[in-house]
């Protein structure tokens, strides 16, 4: 049976977990939807009642029947890379190959309906309240005058972005900013704005999930550091124990969220509190390895390497 991952070609993190099925003796098959059609084929046959697909990508062939698992890792537009791309293209191409796929119903990390429903911070602060997490107040809005009134009660908050840097050519950094009361906040109007109480952190938390095996990494916080993201300092990421609390709560939020893998941002305040930040459910877990040496990519190969009874897609439990 074979694992198959769905990711560009220039992705250091599944080169890890490749390393590790190697080394478990798991098939796996590593493809990007970009390229397709085109260097990779994809064909899919319904007839009789029965199904029958197959991929192939520089001569491997991959049946549907014998598909195990597929980690969506980092996957480009179903075909961007073809010799004519267009919008049409892309959305027949991901007609064709997600539509096969899940009708092979393999072990999915994670569902892409699954992921496109956790990538939304509101969604994901709802069920992290659910989950039991500590939740920073936090306000949605494009009312200046609810801005203005949260900022008046909480006095520092932060502003940061929902949905990531923008897909501008160069990227733009978008870090996470205090601002205190009197601020302007008339702009608002014209976007959505998210602010959030502050959180006086002495350390960011990183928690990777992979199934029910969680990974705790924590960095010290610089004086005055805002967000753990930017800015070098000579603190470094080390393991540590997950409260109980927390590994409660964290399998309880992929429950409820349906994710088989997650990326959990906390800020630790003096008190030892883990305040929740955020979710990603396609988080990266290289550098934590690297730094702190605990076993993530392993335990991604042998989650998506070894059958286990929910064989079909999670389901979200909301």
């Amino acid at each position: 049976m074979t694992v198959l991952i769905l990711t560009s070609e220039q992705d250091v993190t599944a080169d890890m977990v490749v390393a590790e099925l190697n080394r478990l003796g798991a098939p796996v098959m590593r493809l990007d939807p970009a390229d397709i059609p085109g260097k990779a084929v994809l064909s899919a046959d319904y007839a009789h009642g029965d199904f029958d697909g197959h991929l192939s990508v520089n001569g491997h062939v991959l049946s549907m029947g014998g598909l195990r698992s597929v980690w969506v890792r980092r996957p480009g537009d179903p075909a961007a890379h073809a010799a004519q791309p267009s919008a049409w293209l892309t959305a027949e191409t991901r007609q064709a190959l997600y539509g096969m796929l899940y009708s092979a119903s393999p072990a999915w990390m994670n569902h892409p309906g699954n992921a496109d429903q956790a990538r939304h911070k509101p969604w994901q602060l709802r069920v992290a309240h659910f989950s039991g997490f500590a939740v920073p107040p936090t306000v949605f809005t494009t009312a200046p005058r609810v801005a203005e009134q949260f900022a008046e009660l909480h006095r520092d908050v932060v502003v940061k972005s929902a949905s990531g840097p923008p897909p501008d050519d160069p990227a733009v950094a978008l870090p996470t900013t205090l601002i205190g009361p009197g601020i302007d906040f008339g702009a608002v109007a014209a976007g959505p704005a998210l602010l959030q109480r502050y959180v006086p952190k002495r350390a960011d938390i990183r928690l990777t999930c992979v199934g029910d095996r969680l990974f705790a990494a924590r960095k010290r916080a610089a004086p005055g550091q805002i967000d753990g993201r930017y800015g070098d300092t000579e603190y470094v990421w080390e393991a540590v124990p997950v409260p109980d609390r927390i590994t409660t709560s964290a399998l309880e939020y992929l429950s409820l969220a349906g994710l088989a893998y997650a990326a959990f941002d906390f800020a630790e305040d003096d008190e030892g509190v883990w305040w929740f930040l955020e979710c990603n459910q396609g988080g990266q877990f290289g550098f934590v390895e690297l730094e702190t040496e605990q076993p993530i990519a392993e335990a991604v190969a042998l989650w998506l390497s070894w059958r286990r009874p929910e064989s079909r897609a999670p389901k979200p439990r909301w």
